[in-house]
């Protein structure tokens, strides 16, 4: 498969078996300098239900996702031509179960994943086979955990970063100095808590917050750390070594971008129910030297008004459905100095579940909402300019 050299920023020698090989032009910007997402392979899956890809590496040419149900979950090894190569479940009463994911599942061999969950640092192998188990000199029940596509454990250095799931903070005096992010050492089971708010962050502004808001979102690249604490619309740099300092920070201008900024009324109902209409960075990447951001822009102030009056249950379904339709999620993508080269809406794409693995980013197809496929689809993209 072959592809214009001069309409993309990076391609890589080593390409998919793809059973859609086109190379459609999702989004074009400004006629000074346009910077978009080009499709430049995909991986069609035969499955009927409901997937979540934990993890794509480009190395072993492999995909890992599970079917995450109510009394089940199971594990699926497939490789770049979409063929299920083995299925298998540690879920439940079993000798090497992993008894509850606190993540993701990280690919981390040609024939091995690492699992983070309730018994410990688990390895197995890609027929379900346990290879080493190491339990935490620790244990505590998560406050919150996040499977998705394109979040997860991050490899810095010989260890992972995470998020911290300890005991989230829920009076005012206890912002200052709660850790966000978590080192994770799966060689002797240690985990060590991370970075705190920076003292501008808006979350030290003496308001009280849902703690979705401050959920962080982050990449590595290089000597850097790059984090988003959910809502609010900047970067923070951090240092990738100890003691993880502060470097700088890029404000992100967003198109009609509103977000909670929290009450200072610790009963507010908006603590209940801002979570599901502020704006809130969802996913953040650093390619090619520039920043993709994934977002939710937010309800204007009349919708929010308008989401908090009374409402009988049928006019609540109609205007839940014209709001899904008015605030799209969005992405962003970002020279390094966080200018805003160009904001637009995926076509046929997520923008959250972007996933950047040696060098190549993935994302997954959007469902169809009209019919139930018995397959799915995964897209590697690209950024294309045009001076």
């Amino acid at each position: 498969m072959r592809y214009p050299s001069l309409l993309i920023l990076f391609i890589f020698f080593l390409s998919c078996n793809s059973k859609n090989q086109d190379s459609e032009v999702i989004e074009t910007a400004s006629p000074q300098k346009s910077i978009s997402l080009v499709k430049l392979d995909s991986i069609q899956i035969d499955y009927l239900g409901n997937p979540t890809v934990h993890d794509i590496d480009p190395k072993s040419r492999t995909v890992l996702f599970m079917d995450h149900k109510e009394f089940s979950e199971d594990i699926f090894i497939a490789d770049f031509g979409g063929n299920i190569l083995s299925s298998f479940s540690k879920f439940g009463d079993m000798p090497d179960t992993y008894g509850a994911l606190m993540s993701t599942i990280k690919i981390t061999g040609p024939d091995s994943f690492l699992v983070y969950g309730y018994k410990g640092f688990l390895t197995y192998d890609f027929e379900g086979k346990l290879q080493t188990l190491v339990k935490y000199d620790d244990f505590y029940v998560p406050s919150e955990s996040w499977r998705a596509m394109g979040f997860g454990m991050e490899s810095l250095s010989n260890k992972f970063l995470y998020i911290n799931q300890e005991e989230r903070p829920w009076e005012v005096h206890q912002y200052k100095g709660h850790k966000l992010l978590s080192l994770l050492d799966p060689i002797d089971g240690k985990r060590n808590s991370i970075i705190s708010f920076p003292e501008k962050s808006i979350f030290l502004n003496g308001n009280y917050f849902f703690s979705a808001s401050w959920f962080p979102v982050y990449t590595i690249f290089e000597d850097n750390i790059y984090v988003v604490f959910g809502s609010e619309p900047v970067i923070y740099v951090y240092e990738a070594t100890e003691p993880y300092s502060l470097k700088s920070s890029i404000p992100l201008n967003l198109s009609d971008y509103s977000y909670f900024k929290g009450t200072d009324d610790p009963n507010d109902i908006k603590l209940i129910g801002m979570p599901f209409i502020s704006g809130k960075i969802e996913n953040i990447k650093f390619v090619n030297e520039h920043f993709l951001i994934a977002y939710f822009p937010g309800y204007d102030e009349l919708d929010i008004e308008s989401n908090f009056e009374e409402k009988s249950q049928e006019e609540r379904i109609i205007f839940r459905e014209r709001m899904e339709k008015k605030y799209p999620n969005r992405m962003a993508i970002l020279d390094s100095l966080g200018n805003v080269i160009n904001d637009f809406v995926p076509d046929g794409l997520l923008p959250r579940s972007m996933l950047l693995r040696n060098g190549e980013l993935w994302m997954m197809e959007k469902p169809d909402e009209e019919e139930e496929k018995d397959f799915f689809r995964l897209f590697k993209v690209g950024l294309k300019t045009e001076e």
